[in-house]
């Protein structure tokens, strides 16, 4: 990683410790039932509502292929975690505290990771659901949900397992994907759409 990234794990890695509970939803709370449900009612109520469903259903497209593109970049360009030599020493039987104090650099609010950390697909993720929305719908919900990403990527960096330009990479990749799956469908649409039929001047029928 280049200096600048490093000051700038360094200083988010640090905010205060009041922001790790909202931190912690942010970068975990996809794994928790409670979160998982609530997003699922948010789902359907998006679906129900005709001004706001093709994007709803475009976003729920949007995030397994952006998983998907950070998953194959983590293979094919190997960048180590922030986490990851803390993670070694916790694999080779060390505690997590002994670890953490090896390491000092780093604060590690979550279970260490030491798979690659490329793009960030976490950031990719809840980048693509608001790309899809910011492109298809109007008003607060499309700022709520960049907002939401925005701060959701700020998370993995706060809890130690990302590296900012790593969350940057996954932005990019969600970003990406969603504009390529809007313009993909928004293609389709327009295809499907009857074509309206030429005008015919006066006298030139019969």
């Amino acid at each position: 990683m280049g200096p600048i990234d490093l000051v700038l794990f360094r200083w988010v890695n640090r905010w205060p410790d009041a922001l790790e509970p909202l931190m912690l939803l942010l970068s975990e709370g996809n794994k928790w039932l409670g979160v998982r449900v609530f997003l699922l009612v948010v789902f359907v109520a998006l679906v129900w509502q005709r001004t706001t469903r093709p994007a709803a259903i475009l976003a729920m497209l949007a995030w397994p292929l952006s998983n998907a593109l950070t998953d194959a970049l983590k293979v094919a360009w190997q960048w180590p975690r922030p986490s990851a030599p803390i993670a070694a020493l916790v694999d080779q039987g060390a505690t997590l505290v002994a670890a953490q104090a090896a390491h000092p650099d780093v604060v590690v609010r979550v279970a260490p990771l030491g798979s690659f950390g490329t793009a960030s697909a976490h950031s990719a993720n809840m980048m693509a659901v608001a790309a899809v929305f910011l492109l298809l719908t109007k008003g607060w919900l499309r700022w709520a949900w960049l907002a939401v990403a925005v701060l959701t990527g700020l998370s993995r960096v706060y809890v130690g397992v990302h590296y900012p330009s790593q969350v940057l990479f996954g932005w990019a990749c969600g970003a990406v994907t969603a504009l390529v799956l809007v313009k993909t469908w928004e293609a389709w649409v327009r295809l499907r759409s009857p074509r309206p039929a030429p005008d015919v001047p006066p006298g030139a029928a019969g």
